[in-house]
């Protein structure tokens, strides 16, 4: 199958806040034509990204260039059961490899909570679920292959070129073009999940027991209520015992998704009545127990589309900031329909992770889609980087490079790595030039 190159329509990214017109849309179908696609955009002077499903709420894959579209280069490349790893082409989406790896009886140890990304777009991006000690998806990578700005196939792994290991892992598609990864992988297992109601008051006093009893714990605060709904991961010894087909759809469909989106439309087009809609979804989701592998557990359907920021805090911060966004949304007239979410992550070694060297909590803030999100993000952001906080690279945020190089002690690292690899700019966008500088 050869390459296709087309004229480029308007690209849009999932939640429709960024969009962009390339000179052309280039479908690789391996590696070589890869390679040849970056060569030839430098020859006609055009810039390179690319993007995979376009779930980013930043402009990081944005390009008036050429865009490549990893559709063809996916699938498994190698399972090799006695190093733990799996290498997977750059373009196969979580959900293809989640089901693929059960089927071999085999999981990655953690995940986010969505599936819809490619590999190489999660990890570029910084995608990461909760947990105590496990980390995000990019601090599970053991090698990738990168193609550079001069046509180069890179391989890098902590013995082979460790430099661009330790930066390409996340690397925000600024190095070069990820054509493979390399996860490390387990013998699949099970997960008890349990979903329960808790105030806010109680899941904040006790965040740091909760944090330390549970592999994975989550929470979600809803505005303008004391409640939050809370979920605990642990590994289980079985037996499996997944939610009933009914009660599962009445969770994750009806009133996660179905009723949540007529309550999000109702909430933009009538923000009055946000604050009672929010005390009714915040009592409708009532405790659960179940017991499943984990890409079903961790992961869940995410139909209504919203726009999100997330800051990346030092973990004994997280409790504090989360009580000031309550106290500046009740003294605003702000109304806001979507839970806050709280998730953690143990420090990693990954360059520009937001987890680099300190443990970390993170607290999400969300709105519908084509909802006016500046007044309240713009409030959380001011809390946030008061506490030191990292933005999450895919989310909406307004900080550069200045502001970055100060809560990233590796920040130098690797902008002179990309330097090295990329001096022309080739993999450049307006996204990068602000978060990373020229």
């Amino acid at each position: 199958m050869a390459t296709t190159s087309r004229t480029a329509s308007t690209w849009r990214n999932w939640a429709g806040n960024v969009t962009a017109r390339p000179v052309r849309e280039v479908t690789p179908a391996s590696v070589d034509e890869l390679v040849e696609a970056v060569r030839r955009a430098a020859e006609d002077g055009l810039k390179v990204k690319a993007v995979g499903t376009g779930h980013s709420f930043t402009a990081v894959a944005a390009t008036d260039g050429v865009l490549i579209r990893p559709d063809l280069l996916t699938g498994i490349r190698d399972i090799d059961r006695a190093a733990g790893t799996v290498t997977v082409e750059a373009g196969t989406p979580l959900k293809r490899l989640n089901v693929a790896l059960a089927r071999e009886g085999l999981s990655l140890t953690n995940m986010g909570d969505i599936m819809e990304q490619t590999v190489a777009g999660a990890t570029s991006t910084g995608t990461h679920g909760t947990g105590r000690d496990s980390a995000s998806t990019a601090a599970q990578i053991r090698a990738l292959e990168l193609v550079t700005a001069d046509g180069s196939l890179l391989v890098c792994s902590e013995r082979e070129n460790p430099e661009v290991f330790a930066a390409a892992r996340l690397g925000l598609g600024a190095l070069g073009v990820v054509t493979a990864i390399t996860f490390a992988v387990e013998p699949v297992f099970l997960l008890t999940a349990r979903e329960e109601p808790m105030t806010f008051d109680r899941v904040t006093a006790e965040f740091d027991e909760h944090f330390a009893e549970n592999e994975h714990f989550e929470f979600y605060w809803f505005p303008h209520t004391g409640n939050c709904t809370t979920k605990r991961n642990n590994r289980s010894a079985g037996p499996a015992a997944p939610p009933g087909r009914v009660s599962g759809w009445v969770e994750d469909e009806l009133l996660s998704n179905g009723l949540f989106q007529v309550a999000c439309s109702l909430g933009r087009a009538v923000p009055p009545v946000v604050p009672a809609v929010a005390r009714l979804s915040s009592r409708a989701l009532s405790a659960r127990t179940y017991t499943d592998i984990p890409y079903k557990v961790f992961t869940s359907p995410r139909r209504v589309r919203f726009v999100e920021m997330e800051y990346a805090l030092p973990l004994e911060a997280a409790v504090t900031a989360l009580r000031e966004v309550k106290a500046m949304i009740e003294r605003s007239p702000l109304r806001v329909s979507f839970p806050v979410e709280v998730r953690t992550a143990p420090a990693d070694d990954v360059t520009l992770s937001t987890a680099s060297g300190r443990e970390t909590a993170y607290i999400a803030v969300h709105l519908y889609k084509g909802t006016p999100h500046r007044a309240y993000f713009t409030a959380v952001e001011r809390i946030m980087t008061a506490h030191g906080g990292r933005p999450h690279w895919g989310k909406v945020h307004t900080r550069d490079a200045e502001y970055l190089a100060g809560v990233y002690p590796r920040f130098g690292e690797f902008t002179a790595l990309r330097d090295r690899l990329d001096p022309q700019r080739l993999f450049a966008n307006d996204y990068l030039r602000r978060v990373l500088g020229d």
